[in-house]
């Protein structure tokens, strides 16, 4: 047998101890502020039917390119989930019993076949919440609220650009451009940020459309949403005219909730053919990351269309990137995590220390029972891995009931009665 080569695919990571223990903190936080706000956790397969990801209903064209394609042992031709949403949608589409609106949020592996870069990897985890079952613009502003928050108990600045997709649909076809070809300047459009207007411009030169309705496109987009008011309010183009509205409506309430970390922004798309309404990306502040960071709008045709059975069933979501929060909070870590609380050392006293730790165990307290090193090597290990407290156990510690607590972050010791679990305790959590 050829020596495998052992190295990790590109755009995958193992995470050690230290990094894994950030990752919870984050997941920790977030599900917290979902459980808040009313979003129960829900959990989907990981391994889906490609029909259901290439569903006209689901992502679209651009996704599928970085669609994960499997085939079972009865040829059933299956698909890496690439996000959370098309999972969600089929497990309301497959159980109408569920009392609507539903509100959930899941925590899980998606897979992307895509271009590799800082905050954008291959297998990644993806936080999400999603509402179905409501429609108006009072369910997204408390999205946007529940967004604010969210990166907030994470110490993260951010800010919000969003935009609404029938706006941006609606603007399209007022200059001319034939419905047709809409859906291909959203995806140029959505990268005008990162390649510029001559960027744009250049991606659309294969669809034939002129420059005069290209250069009333961007004049558009240099409008603000008063500007946009005063020239579309009475206009007889009704997406535009409805986008315009809710537009509106929605940033009067991020004005009386007072969420000044929303920006207009009547260029931005979001790439997926899912969206019908509201449309967001979060950024980072401090641009350690930057890409979004977070992102997502209003679907409502997804579920609506999966089930057909002439009832409406809107929907709207988001998703809290954690790769690029890692890498933010990473590089924001100074020290590193503490792994445990306490690190006992036994000298020849096996069956106290197991009885202490475990004791100690039932209280929540993290305990390590060092079985190996010799007691210079332990403590040095305790220093290594920043654990703060160290209990030796030796017969001296055992016949007089006396045991001595040492902190290892100012060499400061504490001695204690063995049996007075609650006053170890008092001095660990101190």
């Amino acid at each position: 047998m050829d020596k495998v080569e052992l190295k990790n695919i590109k755009g995958t990571f193992d995470y050690l101890p230290n990094e894994q223990i950030l990752k919870n903190k984050i997941i920790n936080k977030l599900s917290k502020v979902f459980e808040s706000y009313g979003y129960l956790p829900l959990e989907t397969t990981t391994l889906c039917y490609y029909d259901l990801l290439a569903s006209k209903y689901a992502g679209g064209a651009e996704i599928l390119k970085e669609v994960y394609k499997l085939e079972d042992q009865g040829k059933r031709n299956l698909g890496l989930r690439y996000d959370l949403t098309v999972p969600f949608a089929k497990v309301i589409s497959m159980n109408k019993g569920l009392s609507l609106p539903f509100k959930r949020y899941e925590i899980g592996k998606v897979y992307r076949d895509g271009p590799v870069k800082l905050g954008r990897n291959r297998e990644f985890y993806q936080c999400d919440v999603d509402v179905c079952g409501i429609q108006g613009r009072f369910i997204e502003a408390e999205l946007l609220s529940m967004a604010v928050n969210g990166y907030k108990s994470l110490g993260i600045d951010i800010y919000i650009e969003w935009n609404n997709r029938k706006l941006l649909s609606g603007l399209i076809s007022e200059c001319g451009i034939e419905e047709e070809y809409i859906s291909k300047v959203i995806l140029s459009v959505d990268k005008l940020a990162k390649i510029g207007e001559d960027g744009v411009r250049e991606e659309l030169k294969e669809y034939n459309i002129d420059n005069i309705k290209l250069d009333k496109l961007f004049s558009f987009f240099k409008l603000n949403m008063n500007e946009l008011k005063e020239r579309f309010i009475c206009t007889n183009n009704n997406t535009l005219k409805e986008g315009l509205e809710e537009v509106l409506e929605l940033s009067n309430y991020i004005e009386k909730l007072g969420l000044t970390e929303c920006v207009f922004t009547p260029y931005l798309a979001r790439g997926l053919e899912i969206y019908t309404g509201v449309v967001f990306e979060v950024f980072d502040k401090k641009k350690r990351i930057t890409s979004s960071i977070g992102a997502g709008g209003r679907y409502d045709k997804i579920i609506t269309n999966f089930i057909d059975d002439g009832n409406e069933y809107p929907a709207l979501g988001m998703t809290f990137g954690l790769a690029p929060i890692y890498e933010i909070l990473n590089m924001e870590s100074m020290d590193k995590e503490v792994l445990y609380d306490l690190l006992i050392i036994p000298m020849g006293c096996e069956i106290e220390s197991l009885n202490l730790a475990n004791k100690l165990r039932s209280s929540n307290v993290k305990v390590v029972i060092e079985m190996k090193k010799k007691l210079n090597k332990s403590l040095d290990w305790a220093n290594r891995n920043n654990i703060p407290y160290v209990i030796i156990i030796g017969e001296n510690e055992v016949n007089s009931n006396k045991i001595k607590i040492k902190d290892m972050n100012n060499s400061t010791e504490y001695e204690v009665e063995l049996d007075n679990i609650d006053k170890i305790i008092d001095i660990i959590r101190k």
